[in-house]
């Protein structure tokens, strides 16, 4: 398939505003059970949130690059009982909401209790906004991943694996980022962060692996036979029917020559998992925010590279009949 750079900025920067808003609340989840220190800044949850929602933002404005007629796009909602696009559609703006809503009772400081479960376990509003918000973060996740996994004819997006590596890169990246900003503010959850991004990282690794292992076996449903419909063994293509290019050889196919193809796969194995956990390491260690940050940034552009190749990765069927140019 030809990646579309709209859609792999859509995915990444949204996941890394859904990482990093889990990572945010599942700290002031765990400072009211007590296993972590409760945060003497109200802003922290609170400015942290709205740094979850520029990149939200941000990869909604790039998905607008994807329309053919952007004035129509609230059109893509109406399906939302079959459609998976129209799922995230709806989801995706409801997750911003209520991201939003989340930061602002931190930052305003209009908290009030609404009930107490036990003694030590009261549960205020922006506790009760998070564990909405966090169902519609995973919500997003599925729906987003889903938009491809649902595609029974491309063969290597149709695998639970799509939804669950999209779910741990995005929670990986958004952990990353959480062991930045709380390096930024100098808080005293780094440790938590940085160490949760490094586990995630390595969940992730294996994942993305099998799912690269799973996807170099495909035995294909389609062959050149049943492309064209003539049964018969020997079949070779000696022309494509038509001189220049199309909208199919323009869309199905990547362009990438075997040899860039192949190094975008390592690069991005390099980029998102080996030098994020060595430079997370290192950090951790020094409590450097650079090294924090330096890790951030080089798993988010090793995940433009991993999301390229999962969308070139893909082998249409059409390709069987139009082979390559």
């Amino acid at each position: 398939m030809h990646p579309a750079f709209s859609v792999i900025f859509l995915t990444t920067l949204i996941g890394v505003g859904q990482g990093l808003f889990l990572a945010l609340y599942t700290g002031q989840l765990y400072s009211v059970i007590k296993v972590l220190p409760v945060q003497d800044s109200p802003g922290f949850y609170g400015y942290g949130s709205l740094l979850a929602l520029v990149f939200l933002v941000a990869g909604l404005i790039a998905s607008f690059f994807h329309l053919g007629h952007p004035e129509r796009a609230w059109r893509s909602a109406a399906k939302w009982k079959t459609s998976w696009l129209s799922r995230e559609v709806i989801v995706l703006p409801a997750f911003m909401g209520t991201t939003f809503i989340y930061a602002m009772i931190h930052i305003s400081g209009w908290n009030p209790v609404l009930f107490a479960l036990s003694a030590d376990f009261i549960v205020d509003l922006s506790l009760l906004v998070g564990m909405i918000n966090t169902v519609l973060a995973f919500s997003l996740f599925i729906c987003t991943a889903m938009i491809y996994a649902c595609i029974k004819f491309l063969q290597e997006w149709s695998t639970p694996l799509t939804v669950i590596n999209y779910t741990l890169l995005g929670m990986a990246s958004g952990f990353a980022l959480s062991a930045a900003f709380a390096a930024f503010v100098e808080s005293d959850l780094i440790n938590f962060y940085g160490g949760w991004a490094i586990v995630l990282t390595a969940f992730a690794f294996i994942t993305r692996s099998a799912a690269l292992i799973r996807n170099s076996k495909i035995k294909y449903k389609s062959n050149l036979s049943s492309a064209i419909g003539i049964r018969h063994k020997n079949i070779k293509q000696k022309a494509q029917g038509s001189m220049g290019g199309s909208f199919n050889t323009r869309e199905y196919f990547h362009g990438a020559k075997p040899a860039l193809f192949k190094s975008i796969k390592w690069a991005f194995l390099v980029m998102v998992f080996v030098v994020p956990v060595l430079l997370l390491s290192v950090a951790l260690a020094s409590d450097m925010f650079g090294l924090f940050a330096l890790a951030f940034i080089v798993q988010y552009v090793g995940l433009i590279a991993e999301r390229w190749f999962f969308f070139a990765q893909a082998n249409h069927p059409q390709n069987l009949y139009y082979q390559t140019i």
